[in-house]
C-alpha cells in the first residue's frame, strides 16, 4: 500500500492518500481525542504526539498538528493509516454515520435564494476546497449574510478569510444578488 502525502494552503495540515476510499459518503471533523470514539483509526491517530485535528473526507484524511515538526510525526502518521486499511476494518466504528452539524438557519421567504447558494457552494466551491483537504458547508443565510461552517485543512487556515472573502463571497455575489457577505461560523 502506497499512501501519497500532499501539503495544503494550512502550514499545520498534511493530506494523506490511501489511495482507497475513507468515508464513502460525507466527511467528518474531529477537534480533539474526545470525539475520536466514532472512529477507531482517529483514535489511533491522536495517539500520535501533536496531533491536534483529523478531517476525513471521501477518499484522503487530513491531519492538523500542533508546533510539532512534521518529520517527527509523519512517520507514525502514515504507519497508523496503512495498519488500519490493511487490516480491513471500519475508519467508522459501526452505526456511526456522517458529521452532520445541525441548525441551519434561513427565512421561509429565501428558500430559493439558499437553494442557488448550496447548488454553487455543492458544485463549486467543495471540489475545490476538498484538493486542499477541506470542506465548506452551508450553516445559514440572514439578512443578506451567507454563514459558512470551514473543517479539515481550511479550519485555522491562515488563507481561509482570503478564499472566504475574495473567492466565495464573491462568486456568490455574482450569482445572488442577495448576497451581500460571507462569514464563517
Amino acid at each position: 500500500m502506497f499512501i501519497q502525502t500532499e501539503a495544503t494552503p494550512n502550514p499545520a495540515t498534511l493530506k494523506f492518500l490511501p489511495g482507497r476510499v475513507v468515508l464513502a459518503e460525507g466527511t467528518y471533523d474531529f477537534r480533539s481525542a474526545a470525539d475520536a470514539g466514532a472512529s477507531p483509526l482517529a483514535e489511533k491517530l491522536f495517539q500520535i504526539p501533536g496531533v491536534s485535528a483529523i478531517f476525513f473526507g471521501h477518499d484522503f484524511i487530513t491531519v492538523t498538528k500542533d508546533e510539532t515538526d512534521w518529520q517527527h510525526m509523519k512517520p507514525a502518521i502514515l504507519g497508523a493509516i496503512m495498519e488500519q486499511f490493511m487490516s480491513g476494518q471500519p475508519v467508522m466504528a459501526s452505526g456511526q454515520s456522517e458529521d452532520t452539524e445541525e441548525g441551519e438557519f434561513f427565512d421561509d421567504g429565501d428558500e430559493e435564494t439558499v437553494t442557488v447558494i448550496k447548488d454553487l457552494l455543492e458544485t463549486r466551491v467543495r471540489p475545490a476546497v476538498a484538493q486542499d483537504g477541506g470542506d465548506i458547508t452551508f450553516k445559514g443565510f440572514k439578512e443578506g449574510i451567507v454563514y459558512l461552517s470551514m473543517r479539515g485543512a481550511c479550519a485555522g487556515c491562515p488563507s481561509s478569510t482570503a478564499t472566504l472573502q475574495h473567492g466565495i463571497q464573491n462568486l456568490l455575489k455574482h450569482f445572488v444578488p442577495e448576497v451581500e457577505e460571507v462569514r464563517p461560523i
